[in-house]
């Protein structure tokens, strides 16, 4: 039988394809479906999955509504952060984007002391210092090529990291089915919501089925994968196992859509992971120490 490491490695190589096929497919079929049409079928395929799965293992029971405001609030922010990355993903360079939205932990350090009351220690405020940089480099604000897509990219960083502070509080309320059970209702409902403003919704044609399914299948397993993988070995060792999905995206967009890999790109995205990863390190040393 394979060990731990083993099967966290196979994990991680299914969390990454996943993410991979999602940002492919999530290109391809924003050619031809808006962003929050695209959400709304994401949310509509999810919540027939949990719905399945959570009849099948019985753990749908005792639904509760009394934390509802934190469900409204991870979701406004997860929706926000989400369409803002499918649509930096159909304007913007696929690496570019990827390493943008790796910058979310930097956000969770900057906005926890405000709102779970963590500590702002020096240790994270140089990494979060460093992390930017990153960011800078890559983005190049003060050039003229600075599009709308880039920024949508680094926007969409802050609503991922608006979730995590969220579901970071929901986790001590409410069992995972749950959140996601809330998750995929309430961003059917934003998506549609969202949809019909200007009174028709897209319908995909059916060559682009499989775009959808890959897009509403992939989301989710690829979060399994993930947190299955955090359960095995240590956040340490995950963190840079997940940041393999940058240079393989990169090389997907150069092959699929002749995208140049920058010199500014490989400086930059280096600097977010050894932020990252020196912060995880921290918080891991830490956790042992407090044991």
């Amino acid at each position: 039988m394979p060990g731990p490491a083993v099967k966290a490695a196979l994990y991680m190589i299914g969390a990454i394809a996943s993410f991979s096929a999602m940002a492919i497919a999530g290109r391809e079929l924003g050619k031809t479906i808006p962003t929050f049409e695209i959400m709304m079928y994401r949310s509509i395929i999810g919540l027939l999955i949990i719905v399945v799965i959570g009849l099948y293992y019985k753990s749908l029971s005792g639904i509760k509504f009394t934390n509802i405001s934190f469900h409204l609030g991870r979701n406004i922010a997860h929706f926000t952060g989400q369409n803002l990355w499918f649509f930096a993903i159909t304007v913007a360079p696929l690496a570019q984007v990827i390493a943008l939205e790796f910058t979310f932990p930097l956000w969770v350090i900057i906005l926890s002391p405000m709102f779970l009351g963590e500590t702002l220690t020096k240790l994270r405020l140089i990494t979060g210092i460093v992390g930017f940089s990153g960011v800078l480099i890559i983005t190049a604000p003060w050039s003229k090529d600075l599009s709308f897509g880039i920024v949508a990219a680094g926007l969409s960083a802050i609503g991922f990291a608006g979730s995590v502070l969220f579901t970071k509080h929901l986790t001590k309320l409410e069992s995972t089915i749950h959140i996601l059970l809330f998750m995929t209702v309430i961003q059917t409902v934003f998506g549609f919501v969202c949809s019909v403003y200007d009174g028709k919704i897209t319908v995909f044609s059916l060559s682009e089925i499989p775009l959808v399914a890959i897009i509403g299948i992939s989301g989710l397993f690829a979060h399994y994968c993930l947190t299955t993988a955090l359960t095995l070995i240590p956040a340490a060792v995950v963190s840079p196992l997940e940041f393999v999905r940058l240079p393989i995206i990169a090389l997907l967009g150069f092959l699929l859509y002749n995208e140049p890999i920058e010199l500014t790109l490989i400086i930059g995205a280096s600097l977010i992971f050894i932020s990252n990863y020196t912060n995880i390190i921290s918080e891991a040393r830490s956790s042992e120490l407090d044991r």
